[in-house]
């Protein structure tokens, strides 16, 4: 059922070769990121179980026979399959017996605590994480340089053009919402608001029969948003908390809390990354914490443009988590992860792009072209240790992905230099 007006997403591809080597898909992502979207246009019938219709009947249909719903030309979406966790098994077990490919398409924009006492799904239903759009594929990059140009070493000069700041603080606030890119952009900042009470007042309470306090929920996100883009601890997490609004949450609540944001796709954390397990160098083991978007934690902090621009420490950060939102979307489309760097010696690089071969690239993300040289120079130094010890693979490539620079270039050094807004997978 291909959508009108679709906006083509990153994801399509993936799921395409998802639906030629395995029965069934569950695209699993934050709301509103478009997923019933996306799978919609791949599919050829649909069931959606959050249709108020007839008083919510498709649900009632679902919880008495799970097995009904499934009938229909395949691929077949099955919309928010959680609201009725049966339907998992249901399907797994309707994949095993008609032994084909490309049969269903779940979408879920939560993970139910039953589900780890369901079948796991492994070999018939394959997840396939969808995230809120990418510069590219909202149309702020002309993609001049892809990522993998970068790998195969094809990437050459060109004039980009400037990118004003403004510019980069109106797409950090306005974030990567499907909807977003329709709305007036002096309205966009509603949408990150409109997610956040959603999350708060119906996504929280319908993961399971647990109460929770929405005014801590809010106390924890807020002190995500500050910390957003660093390896910050649950212990100064909730230090943060104590400082800022003088309440103190216990240890248990907030491990509770995260992996309840967790499993609302609310918040990611980007792993550490160690060039080889044989290497000398102690690498420290803290994911570093991400927000779902960038938006998220503008909303949270009461930052609109101006605000960002008047605090360019904050924006800084921020505008590092929107290159690392678009950075782990196109290191998916080439079958990669992503990761960050962190070692005990007190250097770090902010983002590696690893593919499945084993070879990897190094970024250094930097708002403004004044700090160039000096992220360069970390890159360089930090691939000299690797190679001085000769015990872990080199990066195929260092690059700064800078905002506030014209063009794409490779420098003297070798260090590519890449504007956030000409870069696509």
């Amino acid at each position: 059922m291909p959508k009108r007006n679709y906006r083509p997403r990153v994801i399509d591809s993936l799921l395409k070769d998802y639906l030629q080597a395995f029965g069934a898909i569950c695209i699993e992502g934050p709301k509103w990121c478009g997923k019933t979207w996306t799978a919609e246009n791949s599919c050829k019938s649909k069931f959606m179980l959050g249709d108020p219709a007839n008083n919510f009947q498709n649900r009632t249909l679902a919880s008495l026979d799970p097995a009904t719903i499934l009938q229909g030309k395949p691929p077949r979406l099955i919309d928010e399959w959680q609201e009725v966790t049966s339907i998992w098994d249901a399907v797994r077990y309707e994949v095993d017996i008609r032994q084909k490919q490309g049969q269903f398409v779940l979408t879920g924009s939560s993970t139910p605590i039953r589900k780890g006492i369901m079948h796991s799904g492994a070999g018939r239903i394959a997840p396939l994480r969808m995230r809120t759009m990418s510069l590219w594929e909202s149309g702020d990059s002309d993609g001049q340089v892809s990522l993998h140009s970068l790998f195969i070493g094809e990437s050459k000069t060109q004039l980009t053009g400037e990118v004003p700041l403004k510019r980069l603080a109106q797409l950090i606030v306005r974030g990567g919402w499907p909807q977003g890119i329709t709305v007036p952009e002096e309205k966009a900042y509603l949408l990150p608001h409109g997610y956040i009470n959603a999350i708060i007042d119906d996504g929280a309470n319908r993961l399971d029969e647990i109460k929770r306090d929405s005014s801590k929920m809010i106390r924890l996100l807020k002190s995500l948003a500050r910390n957003e883009s660093t390896t910050v601890s649950n212990k100064s997490l909730k230090k943060d908390i104590k400082d800022v609004d003088g309440v103190d949450i216990s240890d248990q609540t907030i491990a509770d809390y995260l992996d309840v944001f967790r499993r609302l796709y609310v918040i990611e954390d980007q792993p550490p990354f160690s060039p080889s397990v044989r290497s000398s160098v102690r690498v420290k083991q803290s994911g570093k914490r991400h927000l779902t978007d960038p938006s998220i934690a503008c909303s949270l902090l009461g930052l609109n443009v101006d605000g960002l621009i008047n605090n360019l420490e904050t924006m800084g950060f921020l505008f590092e988590a929107l290159c690392e939102r678009d950075l782990w979307i196109y290191a998916q489309a080439n079958g990669g992860k992503l990761f960050h760097y962190q070692d005990y010696k007190g250097k770090e690089i902010d983002a590696i792009v690893e593919l499945p071969n084993g070879e990897w690239g190094a970024f250094e993300i930097k708002l403004g072209a004044n700090q160039i040289d000096a992220a360069a120079k970390n890159l360089r130094s930090i691939r000299e240790s690797i190679a001085k010890e000769g015990k872990g693979k080199e990066p195929k490539f260092l690059c700064v992905l800078c905002g506030l620079t014209n063009a794409a270039y490779q420098r003297e050094d070798n260090v590519y230099v890449i504007p956030i807004t000409s870069l696509k997978p």
